[in-house]
């Protein structure tokens, strides 16, 4: 009979014994998944900082500066003196001719839209260095589009119409003609732009016509 007691006490202290240990390894484990948390969530030492993506100039794209006149300041240029042509780069019929009219509701000279080579993401302005100021200007009524500089020599604007676009920038937002233009960030003079991609195929439009 002692012996049974015995035994069942020494089972009893053993099971205790385990429990302990399981008890203390959990807490253990507890603790150090708080002082983990809580190091994430003051940020010590920069952990769980998510670093956000800094949206670049231009979206990381070289763009010429805009060009001053004579007395020193680049201005934007009227609206009715700007010829542009849409080009659909996204899967939607009819987006061009629908950004093309919205934009000859705002006087400028439009051309017959048509498709880009090509399906993009982000809507680009595309000209050529006679066509800076003018490109400024018809980028001043979106909210996300590039400006993309090629070869070519006429002052045409080419409105690439991309993925991104939701629609127009409101009108009373747009600066009106005469107008500062803030060139952007980090540009580069029109005669420093290198590796220029070939414009695509078009009608030339010039200042004298």
């Amino acid at each position: 009979m002692t012996q049974a007691t015995d035994e069942r006490t020494a089972r009893k202290e053993y099971i205790r014994r385990r429990q302990k240990t399981v008890f203390g390894i959990a807490g253990a484990i507890l603790v150090i998944a708080l002082v983990i948390s809580l190091l994430f969530f003051f940020h010590v030492g920069g952990l769980g900082n998510v670093k956000s993506t800094a949206v670049q100039p231009n979206y990381g794209h070289q763009a010429p500066c805009a060009i001053k006149d004579t007395d020193g300041k680049a201005k934007y240029v009227e609206n009715r003196n700007i010829t542009l042509r849409v080009l659909n780069g996204t899967k939607f019929s009819g987006f061009a001719k629908a950004v093309s009219d919205a934009l000859q509701n705002r006087e400028f000279n439009a051309q017959t839209p048509g498709n880009y080579t090509k399906k993009i993401d982000r809507t680009m302005i595309v000209f050529g260095k006679n066509g800076i100021n003018q490109a400024y200007t018809v980028a001043s009524n979106f909210t996300d589009a590039m400006l993309v500089m090629d070869d070519r020599q006429d002052q045409l604007v080419d409105v690439v119409v991309g993925a991104t676009f939701d629609n127009l920038a409101d009108v009373k937002s747009v600066p009106a003609a005469g107008k500062p233009i803030t060139s952007i960030k980090g540009c580069v003079a029109a005669d420093k732009m290198t590796n220029l991609s070939k414009a695509s195929e078009h009608d030339a439009v010039n200042p004298q016509s």
